[in-house]
């Protein structure tokens, strides 16, 4: 595991050490175990309604079939071969 440091007032040491039965490092992980995870789902979020947002409809009528294969035979013709 990698280690990292916390610094916290002096005042805040000493209730800690009142309280030896606790694992304060599983506290401080867990805290930042939801932190993370609260972050990362609000980035989500974030990326779903900005996909909503600029996501457009296809107009009337539009087919992808048809869009694809006019390239494909744009591009390799109508024998399939790489032009």
């Amino acid at each position: 595991m990698a280690v990292i440091s916390v610094r916290v007032n002096e005042e805040i040491k000493k209730r800690m050490e009142r309280l030896k039965h606790i694992n304060w490092s599983e506290v401080i992980r867990k805290a930042i175990i939801e932190v993370l995870e609260e972050e990362e789902g609000r980035n989500l979020a974030r990326a779903v309604l900005l996909n909503e947002k600029i996501r457009k409809k296809a107009p009337k009528g539009w087919s992808s079939t048809e869009v694809i294969r006019f390239w494909r035979e744009h591009r390799y013709g109508k024998t399939g071969k790489r032009r």
